[in-house]
């Protein structure tokens, strides 16, 4: 059964927002002081017109000035604008980045096992999908959500200074924008809940395709994933429509409260201008200042709808960054590098996967896990890594739990590679240089020499050749090979191997494996076997059947008892 990782409360999203902003208080300050530089610039036309159309009903021509101080308030004002929005965006951007970095990290930092029960899709919606929402908030709506705030506050003040009577007039208006804000509130924030999720299910259901395209292939059940797609993807799009109603409805409402307020405004300032208590020329300003709300208030709405979108998004995102994780573990390290995995047991769901398992890996030693697929090989190999957690048990790098270990400084010393290679976008010696930062270039060529591989000589950029998706291809064999390099440079005391030759083909078998020999020299070796000659090799072997340690010994002792590795062995050695 899934479980999507938590959505965070508006109270924690809010907190998490106000902490990241903190750290910018004085680009903040300069920000709010143009803000009111700005809404004197803005207040200026207006009240300028107003008592034009006075000096024209008296007879006094002071066109030529009035429109000397627009011009010159609106090119300021402009400029003020520029001014807000990259104060703004000085303030947002490095809380976006910082958002960004905690998000990657925490999602790094998660077991695998919470990952595979909340699905790809929702993990990677979230640092994909909701991550660019939240920036498209930050560069885009936050700037226009400032500028129509700095109008609205403004234009109300504009009212109350030209007639404290019309300003009252026109606060007849508010009633109306409340009752339409509590009608849509309370519909619309669920909404952008459900659809973020529908959006993370509709991308679970895609990668499950893409990843899986060759099992549906060979059990034709091709028609029937894509009919789960169509499905997924028909829910979240019935869910963004339902929303679209019920925003346009929303803006009726809206648009009635306009129509109430400047009604209002425009009577009572007919009826004050017919008794001689306000001129025509500030009853024009007035409704200027009001009508002057309206795109504002607009821009708020609509960017209000889009800011709710952003914070839904928020909210899934600091779902993740406040898991708790282990940043608060021991980053005390052992010299004693003796790897026991004491009465490991484990299960998923409802299935037991592995049974009191008690194994000691002693430095320096090569020892070779072997059994048939489903025996629990790759599991114990990423509880032995501390990629997984275990149902029960311990295991130990020395004399201390490695539960009770920031993941940082156990990596370190232990490092698991899998059949999986990643092989990142970017030149050839940044792709290397992932484990270890300060490697020279002559360090990362002795590493891809060490294990082999000789296609490196080749490339006519060398290092500096690009690699990853749209660029130089690796092969299989050759990614692994990077994987190998990769290993020598972080150079751990303890290396897990789970099946890391098994996408080479028959082919590059026996080249990669002399490789895995050339990485693992001189540390200690937990290597699940993808082929029997790899046990051959070890220093000891271990052979795992439903999930219990039934044999282990030397490969030639092993052989010699006639169990279930000598019937493997035998199988082996005759294909």
């Amino acid at each position: 059964m899934r479980e999507i990782l938590p959505i965070a409360g508006s109270r924690d999203t809010t907190r998490l927002a106000l902490s990241m902003l903190s750290r910018q208080r004085l680009t903040m300050t300069f920000a709010v002081i143009t803000m009111i530089a700005q809404g004197l610039c803005l207040f200026t036309g207006p009240w300028v017109l107003g008592h034009l159309i006075d000096d024209i009903r008296a007879g006094r021509n002071t066109a030529w000035n009035s429109a000397a101080i627009i011009a010159v308030a609106t090119v300021l004002g402009a400029i003020l604008e520029s001014i807000v929005t990259l104060l703004v965006a000085r303030v947002t951007e490095p809380a976006l980045a910082q958002v960004r970095e905690d998000v990657i990290e925490t999602a790094l930092r998660l077991p695998t096992s919470r990952v595979e029960r909340a699905g790809q899709g929702d993990l990677l919606s979230r640092v994909g999908d909701d991550i660019a929402l939240v920036s498209k908030a930050v560069s885009q709506v936050i700037p226009a959500l400032v500028y129509s705030v700095v109008n609205i506050v403004f234009g109300a003040a504009g009212i109350f200074l030209v007639d404290w009577r019309l300003g009252l007039a026109g606060l007849i208006a508010v009633p109306f924008y409340v009752i339409a804000l509590r009608w849509y509130l309370p519909k619309s924030a669920p909404f952008y809940t459900r659809e973020r999720v529908a959006q993370g299910e509709r991308s679970e259901a895609l990668l499950s395709g893409i990843y899986g395209a060759g099992t549906l292939r060979a059990f034709r059940l091709n028609a029937l994933h894509i009919d789960r797609i169509n499905d997924r993807s028909a829910e979240a799009m019935d869910i963004s429509i339902e929303r679209f109603r019920l925003v346009g409805r929303f803006f009726g409402r809206i648009n009635r409260a306009e129509f109430v307020g400047m009604a209002m405004l425009l009577t009572y300032g007919f009826v004050l201008a017919r008794d001689d208590l306000i001129t025509v020329g500030g009853v024009t300003a007035a409704a200027l200042y009001f009508h002057k709300m309206f795109t504002p208030l607009g821009t708020l709405v609509f960017q209000f709808d889009a800011a709710q979108s952003a914070g839904a998004s928020l909210a899934r995102i600091a779902g993740v960054i406040l898991m708790p994780h282990e940043l608060g573990k021991s980053q005390e390290t052992t010299p004693d590098k003796t790897l026991t995995i004491d009465g490991i047991t484990h299960h998923y769901d409802s299935n037991d996967v592995l049974h009191r398992v008690s194994l000691t890996l002693l430095p320096g030693e090569r020892v070779a896990l072997v059994g048939q697929t489903g025996a629990g090989k790759s599991t114990l190999a990423a509880i032995a890594a501390g990629i997984l957690s275990p149902s029960s048990g311990q295991v130990r790098l020395g004399n201390l739990d490695i539960e009770n270990l920031d993941p940082v400084t156990l990596r370190k010393d232990v490092v698991l590679l899998s059949q999986d290679v990643h092989v990142f976008a970017g030149t050839l010696a940044e792709d290397l240089r992932m484990v270890q930062p300060q490697a020279s270039d002559n360090e990362l060529r002795q590493a891809l020499g060490a294990v082999g591989a000789r296609w490196f000589y080749a490339l006519a950029d060398g290092l500096d050749t690009i690699v990853g998706e749209g660029a130089y291809s690796l092969t299989s064999l050759q990614a692994q090979h990077l994987a190998l390099a990769r290993l020598i440079l972080a150079d751990p005391a303890i290396a897990i191997l789970d099946e890391a030759t098994a996408e080479a083909g028959s082919t590059g078998a026996g080249e990669l494996e002399s490789a895995a020999l050339a990485a693992t020299a001189g540390r200690t070796a937990l290597i699940v076997a993808h082929r029997l000659t790899q046990a051959q090799s070890a220093d000891r072997v271990i052979v795992l059947d439903d999930g219990r340690i039934i044999e282990h010994g030397t490969h030639d002792q092993l052989v010699a008892a006639g169990g279930r590795y000598a019937d493997l062995w035998q199988a082996w050695s005759t294909n």
